[in-house]
C-alpha cells in the first residue's frame, strides 16, 4: 500500500516546479522560462520578483512582522488611506485572503439589518457560476455541486438565481432580502462579464429595495480590467466590496472595503484576524496600490489589453476547430474553447505557456499588469503553436 501524501492531495498539479521568476517569466531548475499568462492565478499584477516589492518587502522584514490587531499597525493604516482615497469606501479591515474577505462581507450585509432593527433580513442573493471561495460559507454562497457535495449541511440564506437573469433577480427581492453578491466579471465561471447597464440596473434594484450590493472583486479587481476595480466602469458603487489576489502582488493579502453605512454594525468585537493587515502584508500592498492606482498605468492595462485581444481574434480565426471567441476586459481575458480547455493548458507545457483552464469551456489569460507588447506577441504565438499541435 502506498504512503498517503504528506501533502494533503486536493490539487490535481502539473508536473512543473518553478525556482524563480522575473517579471512574465516563470523559471524551473534547469533554467527553462515559462511565459506566465496565469499569474498565480490573478495574483501576480507586478510579475514576479517586481524589484520594488522585493525592496519593500526586504526593508519592511528588517522592522518588524507581526505584533496583531491588539495594537495600532501604521503600515495598515497607510494601505487603508490609499485604498479609501481610491474608491468609494469610507473603511476597510484586512484579511488573509478572498475566502475570508467573503466571510467578513457576508457578516457585515446580515450584521447591518440586525443593527438597524431588520433582523429577518438574512437571505443573500448569488448568482450561478459563481465563485466566492472554498470556506463552507463562501461554498453554501455559490452553490454548485461540485463545491458543496459532500459539505452538507450547508449554511442557510443563500439562493442562486440564472447569470445575468434580472428578471429573476428582480422577482426574488423580498422584504427577506439582506444583499446581492456577485462578481462584475465571472473568473472562475469563465471570464463571464456582467453588462454595464444590468450592473447600473442591479444597483437600481438594490436601491429600490433597501438591499445591500457586494461586489466581489477579487479577481477583477486591482487594476486587471484597466480600472483600478471592474465596477468603475458601469458608474456604480457596491456598499460592501470584497478584493484580495492581486492586492498583495504575491503576499496573501484581502480586505473588504465598505461605506461608513453598510459597516455600521461591526463594532469592536464583532469580526478579528490574528494575522490579517499585518505590516510585511500592509506594506507590500501600499507598495502594488502606488503603482497600479496611477492613471499611466491603468492607462497601459487597457492598451495592453486591447493590443492582447486583438491577436487573440486572429488566434481564434486561425483555429477554429479549437477556439470559439474571445471574451472578457483589460488582461483578464478567456478563450472559450470547442475543447476541454485543460487540453490547451497541457499543449501550452509543451510550448512553455502557462494558462489556466476554468468553467464554460473557458482558457483564462491573466498576464502580469506589466506584461510587454513584445511578451504579449510571444505569447499568442506560444498559443498558437499549442493550438495547432492539438489540430494536428
Amino acid at each position: 500500500m502506498s504512503e498517503f501524501p504528506h501533502v494533503l492531495p486536493t490539487y490535481n498539479r502539473a508536473p512543473l516546479s518553478f525556482a524563480r521568476g522575473e517579471g512574465a517569466w516563470a523559471i524551473i531548475g534547469d533554467g527553462t522560462r515559462y511565459l506566465d499568462l496565469g499569474a498565480g492565478i490573478a495574483v501576480n499584477v507586478l510579475g514576479h520578483a517586481h524589484p520594488d516589492l522585493v525592496a519593500t518587502l526586504t526593508e519592511q522584514a528588517s522592522r518588524i512582522w507581526h505584533v496583531s490587531n491588539l495594537y495600532r499597525i501604521p503600515e495598515q493604516e497607510r494601505l487603508a488611506d490609499l485604498l479609501v482615497a481610491h474608491s468609494f469606501a469610507d473603511t476597510v479591515f484586512f484579511t488573509n485572503s478572498g475566502t475570508e474577505a467573503a466571510e467578513l462581507a457576508i457578516k457585515m450585509a446580515r450584521k447591518y439589518f440586525h443593527q438597524t432593527g431588520q433582523p429577518e433580513r438574512v437571505e443573500i442573493l448569488t448568482f450561478e457560476g459563481a465563485f466566492h471561495g472554498r470556506s463552507t460559507g463562501a461554498i453554501a454562497a455559490a452553490g454548485s455541486e461540485k463545491m458543496v457535495k459532500g459539505f452538507g449541511p450547508l449554511m442557510p440564506g443563500f439562493r442562486q438565481l440564472p447569470w445575468g437573469d434580472l428578471a429573476a433577480l428582480k422577482a426574488a427581492l423580498s422584504d427577506q432580502s439582506c444583499a446581492v453578491m456577485l462578481e462584475p466579471i465571472q473568473g472562475e465561471g469563465g471570464i463571464r462579464p456582467l453588462d454595464d447597464a444590468d450592473l447600473k440596473e442591479i444597483r437600481q434594484l438594490c436601491d429600490e429595495t433597501g438591499t445591500l450590493l457586494i461586489l466581489d472583486e477579487v479577481q477583477c479587481g486591482m487594476g486587471r480590467t484597466g480600472r483600478l476595480f471592474a465596477h468603475e466602469y458601469a458608474g456604480i458603487t457596491p456598499d460592501i466590496m470584497m478584493v484580495a489576489k492581486g492586492i498583495g502582488g504575491g503576499f496573501p493579502l484581502g480586505a473588504v472595503l465598505a461605506t461608513q453605512d453598510a459597516a455600521a454594525g461591526m463594532i469592536a468585537g464583532t469580526h478579528g484576524s490574528t494575522y490579517g493587515g499585518n505590516p510585511l502584508a500592509c506594506a507590500v500592498g501600499a507598495r502594488v496600490m502606488e503603482i497600479v492606482a496611477e492613471p499611466a498605468f491603468l492607462s497601459e492595462v487597457n492598451r495592453k489589453g486591447g493590443l492582447l485581444r486583438q491577436k487573440l481574434e486572429g488566434l481564434v480565426a486561425a483555429h477554429p476547430d479549437i477556439f470559439e471567441a474571445v471574451r472578457g476586459q483589460g488582461l483578464m481575458l478567456g478563450l472559450k474553447c470547442r475543447i476541454a480547455p485543460g487540453e490547451m493548458v497541457k499543449a501550452g507545457y509543451d510550448q512553455q505557456i502557462l494558462t489556466v483552464a476554468a468553467a464554460d469551456d473557458t482558457l483564462r489569460l491573466l498576464p502580469p499588469l506589466n506584461i510587454t507588447d513584445d511578451e504579449i506577441a510571444e505569447a499568442v504565438d506560444r498559443l498558437d503553436r499549442a493550438a495547432a499541435s492539438l489540430n494536428g
